[in-house]
């Protein structure tokens, strides 16, 4: 048996490729087809099955194109129903590869038709589970995500207790568990930092995985939840219904355009995306772009952040625009109008405007709070309330862009995130809405902390920790 797990870290996804005996299974794959049809090639396997363990809401799944090129079946769960030719498993229905099986698990709660696949070795022993986005390393799904559904978000967390207990617990310790997120997913609350781990030790760690009630499960795993990205219910039914080729899509957004044409494009409501790495782009970039580096969970966010109505304009390095149209494909953004032939430099020579980002270095935030500058947190709820400046104004990076009334534009802020990655991308979009007096906070939290003399404050989430441990003692 060969196992491989295939991590995409601006998706925070994993997905699978086991094989055995020269057949082969692909579980959630990305949207390019080439990592599992290069592993088949290397293993001489034919892929028989791609087995979906839900429909995916933060990514555009590769398994339609995958199947036509592979001539693989689609394997959904129990209870979904497909725009595209698939097969939907009966729960407890076994698939056989080579000298290996698996056995379909429906496990509704994250979606109704969320379902784990559980892999038995040669030799008939339960060896790894693939828990899709129902259990994840330190976390569970969310239970708002599905389909549009009658079911309430209260009903699905109670769908997930029941599925958890009855379905996953029971199973050994030593079982390994591969889940379909990883940290920085929005699937999950707070999910942990590894991409695996055995049923045992998550039964020791994993909040969800404790002897609670179920009333005290559905009301842990309902409060607090961020609202889901708009693009989510977007992705969702593109996995569900289908969609075009990936090849077509980079055939037609792939367009060099010269200076003239992209001025009038951007004229015309064209978004400026400026893929390039935070410290370039601070140092000089076109009026109005929104930056959002190719380094970091680059397709979360330009999922998260861009509107997928409104067409787009690249500003990327030279040789980077096909892997920039991939990954946006990755969250179904694909209406890309092409990208300046040359890049910035393009723009830059041609004598046309020039905006940049003031930075500073974390152990400067002290002086600049003494002088009466405010600070700006840009992190996650979770993040914020675990340690922050004890004045912090906090708007998360997802929902800054509508709150910005909140903001003084007569006022001077600090903005910082957790390690510089998001904060550049808010001082972007601070910019683009008229916003001069800010600066941006290198390293971000992550140094900031261990600047001596700043006062940091916790919220209640400890507090709510504290709570939920109250409730297991019961």
């Amino acid at each position: 048996m060969f196992l491989k797990q295939i991590y995409t870290s601006c998706l925070s996804e994993a997905s699978y490729f086991i094989e055995s005996e020269g057949e082969a299974v692909v579980i959630d794959p990305i949207r390019e087809s080439a990592p599992y049809l290069e592993l088949a090639k290397e293993r001489n396997a034919t892929i028989r099955y791609i087995f979906e363990t839900h429909f995916h809401a933060d990514f555009i799944s590769g398994h339609v194109d995958l199947a036509q090129k592979s001539g693989a079946t689609i394997v959904f769960g129990p209870g979904a129903s497909t725009g595209y030719q698939s097969h939907i498993a009966k729960d407890g229905e076994e698939f056989r590869i080579g000298k290996i099986s698996f056995r379909a698990l429906h496990t509704p709660g994250h979606t109704p038709e969320s379902t784990c696949f559980l892999l038995s070795d040669e030799n008939n022993k339960n060896h790894a589970i693939f828990t899709g986005d129902t259990l994840f390393i330190g976390d569970v799904g969310r239970p708002d995500l599905a389909v549009k559904t009658e079911l309430t978000m209260e009903q699905l967390a109670g769908m997930l207790y029941d599925s958890l207990n009855t379905k996953i617990l029971p199973l050994a310790d030593d079982i390994m568990v591969y889940p379909g997120h990883g940290p920085g997913s929005a699937c999950g609350k707070n999910i942990g930092k590894e991409t695996f781990s055995t049923l045992g030790q998550q039964r020791q760690t994993n909040y969800a995985l404790q002897p609670i009630s179920r009333e005290a499960f559905i009301r842990s795993l309902t409060e607090g939840i961020l609202p889901a990205p708009e693009y989510f219910s977007i992705a969702a039914s593109i996995n569900k219904n289908g969609y075009n080729a990936l090849e077509d899509l980079i055939e037609k957004a792939k367009s060099s355009k010269n200076l003239d044409e992209f001025k009038n494009l951007r004229k015309n409501g064209a978004l400026v995306l400026d893929t390039r790495h935070a410290d370039t782009f601070e140092k000089g970039f076109i009026p109005g772009a929104v930056n959002i580096a190719l380094n970091g969970q680059f397709a979360i966010w330009a999922g998260t952040l861009l509107d997928y109505d409104q067409q787009i304009l690249l500003v990327a390095e030279s040789g980077k625009e096909e892997e920039i149209i991939t990954r946006l494909a990755r969250v179904g953004i694909e209406n890309i109008a092409g990208y300046l032939e040359g890049g910035f430099e393009t723009w830059s020579a041609a004598g046309e405007p020039v905006d940049t980002v003031t930075s500073i270095e974390p152990e400067s935030v002290k002086e600049y709070m003494d002088k009466g500058w405010k600070v700006l947190d840009v992190r996650k709820p979770g993040e914020f309330e675990n340690g922050h400046i004890d004045s912090a104004k906090t708007l998360h990076l997802q929902i800054l862009e509508n709150n910005l009334n909140e903001l003084d534009k007569n006022a001077n802020y600090l903005v910082h995130c957790a390690g510089g990655y998001r904060s550049m991308i808010a001082a972007s979009i601070l910019r683009r809405h008229g916003f001069t007096n800010f600066v941006n906070v290198h390293k971000g939290w992550s140094a900031m902390q261990k600047v001596e003399g700043l006062n940091i404050a916790t919220g209640p989430c400890e507090m709510e920790k504290k709570k939920l441990l109250a409730e297991v003692g019961k």
